[in-house]
């Protein structure tokens, strides 16, 4: 059914762009659609979220062997490994899209020293109007966003174009961005080396999902998160809150300790 939806919304938005009525509107398209959906039936896979404790532990690895690269000369290496840090962080922290991820330019990035860095789509999935969008990270003590892009910038000597590329053995680095399709193998790679178990599970928006995963169980609200992420609709949002509570078990646990706690007050 996403499949099917994505090829329509694709059907949809050329024929409204070469000034044409949208035929996937029509009543028959919508009742076609209901019709497969009750004779096909599947429950909708989501990506499994990317936890701060994996976050953690790829990012540790991913400081030894930038340092190990360094010391031995390996400049593809610490090149590759460098990126990668600052994919994984941008990825986590800013909660992007894996599209989003891939179509950052360096020249759309602005970094304020002790604060932050923001950073400018011209368009996203939720810019209907392709205003463009701007978006913050903070600078953190750790596994900071902030410092694995400026040590990935001030590496490569970059000052215009995509920010995250790919580098030969030789390590030269391309001139086009990275592919959204290489961006799954990449990560679970990354992953795996890492040490990371079960890591073909994850796909490119683990990171997105996991963020969320992270905002909600630290108290953030709806509202909050739906700004930052960029989020229009709150049926989307609760898709992530709703599979992003890591704490609900132990919540609910400590709800039935305490009930059955005061049972036996009022019994005694």
């Amino acid at each position: 059914m996403n499949t099917l939806r994505q090829r329509l919304a694709a059907l949809a938005q050329w024929h409204v762009e070469q000034g044409f009525a949208d035929p996937t509107k029509a009543p028959l398209i919508k009742k076609i659609l209901k019709g497969i959906q009750r004779e096909h039936p599947a429950e909708e896979k989501q990506a499994k979220p990317f936890q701060l404790e994996h976050l953690a532990l790829v990012d540790r690895w991913l400081e030894k062997t930038i340092a190990s690269a360094n010391a031995s000369g390996d400049r593809a290496a610490e090149l590759r490994h460098t990126r990668n840090r600052a994919l994984l962080l941008l990825g986590f922290w800013r909660g992007f899209r894996g599209d989003e991820l891939t179509r950052l330019q360096i020249e759309y990035i602005e970094i304020n020293p002790g604060q932050g860095m923001s950073f400018f789509l011209p368009y996203t999935k939720s810019d209907r109007q392709n205003k463009g969008t701007t978006f913050k990270a903070p600078a953190l003590k750790q596994f900071c966003p902030v410092t694995a892009y400026t040590a990935w910038k001030e590496l490569t000597g970059l000052v215009s174009g995509p920010v995250f590329r790919s580098v030969n053995r030789w390590g030269q680095i391309g001139d086009e961005g990275l592919h959204m399709d290489s961006l799954i193998p990449l990560l679970r790679t990354i992953f795996r080396d890492a040490g990371v178990i079960n890591a073909d599970d994850y796909s490119a928006h683990s990171l997105r999902r996991g963020f969320a995963n992270w905002a909600t169980g630290n108290g953030w609200d709806l509202k909050t998160l739906m700004s930052y992420v960029g989020w229009k609709s709150v049926q989307s949002a609760m898709r992530y809150v709703d599979a992003a509570d890591p704490f609900s078990q132990h919540r609910m646990e400590s709800s039935l300790a305490l009930s059955q706690g005061t049972s036996r007050t009022i019994e005694s």
